[in-house]
């Protein structure tokens, strides 16, 4: 059941990632970003009015929020923090390079925490696990070659530095869900890093992109920004559901939750009619392979 939850999550991710790129097009990044963190937040909203108001309706619930003490809360703001911090570049970075090599780049999260956990908890990498990081890190150079063929040099284009970012940052935050998902409910979580994503992202609407809007690309709505929040809300619920059975592991879920590049991928190739399909697909396949043995790796 946990791993057809993990399946499913991925599809709606790589939805997710398609509709994030027909928003991004031709579009303000910062003012997306941050109705994306508004719609989001007001998804959650009827969860945390009937969890504080009417707790007797939802507690032995799926929904329900729990009240945690205000320490806690100083923890979930640092991982909205996090989350943010990938969020801008990787929109930033998806605005303005193809979605087959931003989508591949960021498909490598799984390894990069991988070695995050090697790093900060001591873990020790096993022959499987070498192998799909090696794997993994061959596909970076051959897609870079591939990148070539579009005019997009790995080492000089800054949106390329982005996604590398997005992807770091976003293996922090998969490291540290680690810790909170051992002390702080997963709902409590889920909830409340999103709603504290809008004083975050509405100071920095207001102060740094707000001064400078009629320099840079004006903003336009598209119905796809709601999409954007609708598809990331349910495939983080099902995620997060997908963690809460007692026999599932996390290090499986996370990669498989990571093949939403495959949907991404045939996104790009058919909606937005990207180039040098055949090139990224073999990186893509090598990324995916590489997912593969970090799979039998945890399994040995």
């Amino acid at each position: 059941m946990w791993l057809s939850l993990a399946f499913l999550s991925a599809l709606l991710l790589g939805i997710y990632e398609i509709f994030k790129k027909t928003a991004l097009n031709n579009n303000a990044v910062i003012p997306v970003l941050f109705l994306n963190t508004v719609f989001c937040s007001l998804l959650f909203l009827p969860a945390i009015i009937l969890s504080y108001g009417f707790p007797e309706y939802i507690k032995h619930t799926m929904f329900y929020v729990p009240h945690v003490p205000l320490s806690t809360h100083f923890y979930i703001i640092l991982k909205s923090a996090i989350v943010l911090s990938s969020w801008i570049f990787a929109y930033f970075a998806t605005k303005n390079l193809p979605l087959t090599i931003a989508g591949t780049i960021r498909a490598s999260q799984p390894i990069l925490t991988l070695l995050g956990a090697l790093l900060i908890f001591g873990e020790r990498l096993n022959l499987y696990q070498w192998i799909g990081v090696t794997l993994a890190i061959i596909s970076f150079f051959l897609l870079s070659s591939a990148g070539k063929k579009e005019g997009i040099h790995f080492k000089h284009n800054k949106w390329i530095f982005f996604i590398v970012l997005a992807t770091l940052f976003g293996a922090a935050s998969g490291l540290y869900d680690k810790y909170l998902m051992t002390h702080i409910d997963r709902m409590t979580v889920q909830v409340w890093y999103t709603w504290y994503q809008i004083p975050i992202m509405g100071a920095i609407l207001l102060f740094i992109w707000y001064p400078k809007r009629k320099n840079s690309t004006p903003f336009r709505w598209k119905y796809s920004i709601f999409f954007i929040s609708f598809f990331l809300v349910i495939a983080d619920f099902i995620y997060f559901y997908a963690l809460s059975f007692p026999d599932s592991m996390i290090s499986i879920v996370s990669m498989v939750r990571r093949s939403n590049v495959i949907i991404s991928f045939i996104g790009g190739a058919i909606i937005f009619r990207e180039k040098n399909i055949r090139n990224k697909a073999i990186d893509l396949l090598l990324v995916l392979l590489g997912m593969f043995f970090l799979y039998l790796g945890t399994r040995t």
